[in-house]
């Protein structure tokens, strides 16, 4: 297929983004922009999640990893169900009884203002660094795929991708992707599955004889359960999916302000177990559309790349899957492109307004700082480029672990004591921890046999929650806050 093809693809499908956001976006306010002004059908909230999820890392990435871990991510998946469990029914109920546009805002109403504004921080550059790896993908197999026909540097690409994200979030944000994401996801599951078929319609073989083919492909372990020092462990992946739903998720604007956009708290904890529940056979999809991708290349005799992240697109790419599966796999890319960028701006412009400059109600302000972290995020993708040498998924966890683990203890440490912080120690808390555990995963994988996987993330919280506990103090006698300094 030729690029101008491909172009022309994907134009169309920014045109169907500008109509959405056109018909959805009201009167543009910061209501509308942060909040969605609280309408959002439950099920749209929903359906859309299942895309800003998967992203374009996802996409690429978990059917390269067969190879290497088999299955076992579905180990980490079924704990991503418990800890959409705990993010509804835990977590929820306090954001909606709080009437909160920020989740931050109950650092401060409980541990106060330095507590407030040091999670703010650490979730915008958490964020800014998750959102710049997984959209540097997605823009370096568009390059690959459409701009390098045309000469058009990669710098260029991300730019124009931001750019077109940029079009059409800048009027209602959070109410247009709502459903944005929808049109997303239905767009990235629908690749998927034409994409699997392709593969089967190649190999001349249907559901049965995929089935066979998972089967003997020594490829469809699930569970590791003999080796605890493996990182595929079971209980080290199944635990550590739990914890990373809640703080990627629960502890994440990001995605929580999806969910802070319905209604009422019943219809948003309704939402997240949906969306728990699709999450399992939703990756199991990609899985075996790895398995499969692998088995093709054995099929036709075709040299496997080195790195798990460029099989779908070499095949793709190359014309071995035919012409329908590049343009499958291209329309998925940019839906994925869009569906992980779009929220991301619009979180990191609200933390911005709401949490660090605290002007929630400055229109003006707001449509400053929107396009100003565009640039941010394109600035670090291509640093991101320059410096990116391990698996993208990998990377976006690794991340999650340093830089996650934090909130995750100041969190803990507001719902699960009645203790207060002294504030000026805060900040020393928070960075301490992940330093620790770097030096930590070192020594321990060069002295001992044991590696570490995920986990890293529930220790960094630790960490983080035992600092506060010993520099905090006793709460006085108030309504259960710490107002200012102990």
């Amino acid at each position: 297929m030729e690029a101008y093809q491909l172009i022309a693809m994907a134009a169309g499908y920014f045109a169907l983004l500008l109509l959405v956001s056109r018909l959805s976006g009201g009167r543009g306010d910061n209501d509308a922009f942060f909040r969605g002004c609280r309408r959002s059908p439950w099920w749209a909230v929903a359906f859309g999640m299942i895309g800003a999820s998967i992203s374009g890392v996802t996409f690429v990435s978990v059917p390269g990893m067969v190879s290497g871990v088999q299955m076992t991510y579905l180990q980490t998946c079924m704990g991503f169900f418990f800890g959409y469990v705990f993010v509804a029914f835990v977590l929820l109920p306090v954001y909606y009884r709080l009437n909160l546009t920020s989740i931050y805002t109950y650092l401060q109403d409980r541990l106060g203002d330095v507590s407030y504004r040091t999670g703010a921080m650490i979730f915008f550059v958490s964020k800014m660094l998750g959102a710049s790896i997984r959209l540097y993908l997605v823009c370096a197999i568009m390059q690959r795929f459409i701009f390098d026909h045309y000469g058009i540097g990669f710098p260029m690409t991300a730019a124009v991708v931001l750019l077109l994200i940029w079009l059409y979030t800048r009027q209602s944000g959070i109410k247009t992707i709502v459903w944005s994401d929808c049109i997303q996801t239905f767009v990235l599951l629908s690749a998927l599955m034409l994409i699997t078929t392709c593969i089967c319609d190649k190999m001349d073989i249907g559901l049965s004889g995929a089935y066979d083919i998972i089967r003997d492909s020594g490829m469809d372990r699930v569970f590791v359960l003999d080796d605890a020092t493996d990182r595929q462990y079971f209980w080290k992946q199944f635990v550590s999916g739990i914890f990373i739903v809640i703080v990627m998720t629960g502890l994440d604007q990001d995605m929580m302000q999806k969910n802070l956009t319905c209604r009422t708290l019943g219809q948003s904890q309704l939402n997240m177990c949906v969306n728990g529940a699709l999450y399992l056979p939703v990756n199991l999809l990609f899985l075996i559309l790895g398995v499969l991708l692998y088995a093709f290349c054995n099929h036709q005799g075709i040299d496997k790349p080195s790195s798990g992240d460029e099989l779908l697109p070499m095949l793709c790419a190359s014309g071995s899957l035919g012409q329908w599966a590049m343009a499958f796999f291209t329309l998925g890319i940019v839906a994925a492109a869009f569906s992980s960028a779009d929220s991301a701006m619009t979180s990191l412009t609200t933390c911005l307004c709401v949490d660090i400059i605290q002007r929630p109600n400055d229109v003006r302000l707001r449509k400053i700082v929107h396009p100003l972290v565009a640039v941010a995020i394109l600035i670090l993708i291509v640093i991101v480029r320059s410096v990116n040498s391990t698996s993208v998924i990998d990377a976006v966890y690794v991340v999650c672990s340093y830089t996650y683990g934090p909130l995750l203890g100041l969190f803990a440490f507001g719902m699960l004591t009645r203790r207060c912080t002294r504030e000026k120690f805060v900040p020393v808390s928070c960075l301490l921890p992940p330093m620790i555990c770097y030096m930590l995963d070192i020594a321990v994988s060069r002295h001992t046999g044991y590696r570490f996987g995920y986990e890293l993330l529930m220790i960094n919280g630790l960490l983080t929650f035992a600092f506060l506990m010993l520099t905090s103090a006793k709460l006085g006698a108030n309504d259960g806050r710490c107002n200012g300094d102990v």
